[in-house]
Order: C-alpha cells, then structure tokens, then sequence
C-alpha cells in the first residue's frame, strides 16, 4: 500500500480509553485525529478535533466519519456490521470487516479458530436452555458465556450442574451462548500481532496477566514464560494473523494449563489492556505500532527496553474519597495513567499505573505498591 503520511487523518470507531491513546500517539506522530463514539463525553475528546456522536449500529455516521478520513481503524470491536461496511466502502477500515464480524461474536470466533486448527479448549455452541444443560452435562464445570459484549467477567456464568446451566442460560438472555469447558490454569499470558497490508507483521513478548472477577488486575512485560512457550505463543499470534488477513493489531489471551497445553482463550482486534506497560518497557508502544501498522509505515522494534508492569485503577478506589494521587507517585519509576473519564463506578476501569524496573517482579512489586498508596491504605 502507498503509505499514510503525518498530516493525513485517522478516524477512530471508538471514543474509550484505548481510542484515546492511540490518538495521542496518532497526534505524536502528526496525523489529526477523528473519531465516532454513542458517549457525547467519551475519553478520546479531549484529544480528537472531531467527535461523531452515534451509536456504534449507526452506518450512516459511520459513513460520515469515513469520508473525512484517510483511514479508518477501531479501538472497540461491537461496531455492528452495516457501520464497517459503510466505512470500508468510502476508506480503508483496518482490521477489515470480516475479521472483525468474526472476533466479535464469541460463537463465531471459537468455531473459526477450531476450523482453522488454534488450539482452544472444548466448547459448545447452544441454543436451548436444554443445550445448555446437555453441554454441561458432557463437559462437566464450565463457564456460560454471551456471544457479544460481555467485557472484563460480564456476561459469563459458571456453572457445574446442568441445573445450573439452565439457569445460567435464562439469566444471560442472549438467545445462544458458548459454553466453554472450566481449565486448570497454570499461567494467564497474552500476545499481540502488529500487522501491514503488505504481510510484513511482528509478534509482542508474552505478557503475563491477572484477572480478580473476570477483570484485569495487573499484567507484567516480557513475562516470566519457558522459552518453549514464547515461541509456540508467537507461532499462534503468528498464524491468527496471516489467516485472519489482520491489518492493525490482533491481540491473543492465552492459557497454558497445568497439562502443558497452550490454548487460545479469546481474540481482540485492537490494542489491549494486557500491553498498556508497552508505552514503558518496549521500544514501541501497542499504540504507535497500530498507527504505523494502519498507515502503512514501517513497523516498530518491540524488543524490551525495560521489564515493566501495570496495575489496573478501577472505579471502586473512588468511592467515598478522593484516591491519594501523590502518594501512588512517590514511589520509584512509576506513572499514573487516566483516561479522562468524567464519572467512576465500582469495576468500571478509569486509569492504571505503569512501573518500570530492573526485574519483572520489581516492576510489580513497585506498581502494586503504588497502588496500595493511590487508595489511600499506606498513607
């Protein structure tokens, strides 16, 4: 592709937190910045010079996004498909609209991975309160899942009974869902692919992640993983991206069970929560790589420069007092990150804090510190 050049602009389907920092490394590298968010008070304001307010099933705002842009790409994957088409057929829209119809659903996206030989755990597709139950029944404790939505531990159930499931099934009220049999996990990692239209792609270092209650808690970079296991994570993220024709990023959750297997959990076409700590330890952030990848630029090293770590704020830490900025700032190599977010509530994901350090369990050990003083119970 001719390349997208600094003063071109770049829409982003998106206004989140994740839209908002890829724009500001968007404006970094001298492109302006364009975007369509349903929240007239989304993040990515602050940083864009232009802001649609529609809903993400809106194809005629969409339309109009596109047609003042060189570019299109996406921090969020629920747009619904009539909105992607009418962005690709003004602009380029990257990741394209097949990649993204297919990420977005659960449903689809387990089966196109199983079809394409990713290794993913067992799991069925149902749609009955009596498939529901009869998948249980087959692959004993597992977890219920919604096919679209359902961020950080919403819209999943875990059931053990067949009861259970039924149960699960009505209070999900989706019409189908994926049950996906419950693992014993060794370790929770994450990889990410950047990838051109050309092909040319790189492969981030393995992220180790923790979740509390389905949600990120915190994530460290390059992560503490035998060598055999990056390299096998690498080939996956690798393989998802060439087959997937992904343009932009691709971020792959992963589990490796306390069998020794590695096995795709989930897909997000779109920078992700678990490379936040790029923007400190590696030589370039999931968000600059997005915009090279986008605009056809050469991509970015993504060797560490640093072992680094992040923790996440959530809005829990502003309920009935102010959090304690500063305190979280007196610890060594650390920073705080908000994301402009005019309202907090309990497990809505309003910042996180970075930290950087000459171990991986440093890092830690100093963002986890941090933010034990940002909620006020060192202080």
């Amino acid at each position: 592709m001719t390349p997208i050049l600094p003063g071109s602009t770049i829409g982003i389907l998106g206004g989140g937190q994740l839209g908002r920092m890829t724009g500001m490394a968007a404006r970094t590298l001298g492109y302006d910045v364009h975007v369509l968010d349903p929240d007239p008070e989304c993040p990515a304001r602050s940083i864009a010079s232009r802001v649609i307010t529609a809903r993400f099933d809106d194809a005629a705002a969409a339309a109009e996004l596109a047609r003042s842009c060189d570019v299109v790409t996406l921090e969020i994957e629920q747009i619904a498909r009539p909105a992607l088409d009418a962005v690709a057929a003004i602009t380029p829209l990257f990741p394209g609209p097949d990649a993204v119809h297919v990420i977005q659903d659960r449903i689809r996206q387990r089966t196109w991975l199983d079809r394409h030989g990713i290794p993913v755990g067992p799991f069925r597709a149902v749609g009955s309160a009596d498939e529901c139950a009869d998948a249980v029944a087959s692959l004993g404790p597992s977890i219920c899942k919604a096919p679209m939505g359902g961020y950080d531990g919403r819209g999943q159930v875990r059931v053990k009974t067949p009861d259970e499931a039924r149960a699960a099934w009505k209070s999900l009220g989706s019409g189908r869902c994926i049950v996906e049999q419950f693992l014993s996990l060794d370790l929770e990692l994450s990889v990410l692919v950047a990838r051109r239209e050309d092909g040319a792609s790189v492969v981030f270092p393995p992220a180790v992640n923790h979740h509390v209650a389905g949600v990120l808690d915190w994530s460290v970079c390059p992560g503490p993983v035998p060598g055999a296991i990056v390299d096998h994570a690498t080939q996956i993220g690798h393989a998802i991206a060439e087959t997937m024709g992904i343009v932009g990023l691709v971020a792959c959750e992963l589990f490796l069970t306390t069998d020794g297997r590695l096995l795709v959990n989930e897909l997000a076409p779109r920078p992700h929560n678990t490379y936040h700590h790029s923007e400190r330890g590696l030589s370039t952030s999931q968000f600059e790589q997005l915009v090279r990848a986008v605009c056809g630029l050469p991509l970015g090293d993504v060797r560490p420069i640093s072992p680094a770590a992040i923790a996440n704020l959530l809005g829990d830490l502003w309920e009935g007092q102010a959090p304690h900025y500063a305190d979280a700032l007196t610890v060594p190599d650390v920073r705080l990150h908000l994301y402009g977010k005019t309202s907090s509530r309990p497990g809505r994901k309003m910042g996180h804090l970075s930290a950087v350090a000459a171990s991986t369990e440093e890092a830690l050990e100093r963002v986890l510190e941090a933010r034990r003083r940002f909620s006020g119970r060192d202080s």
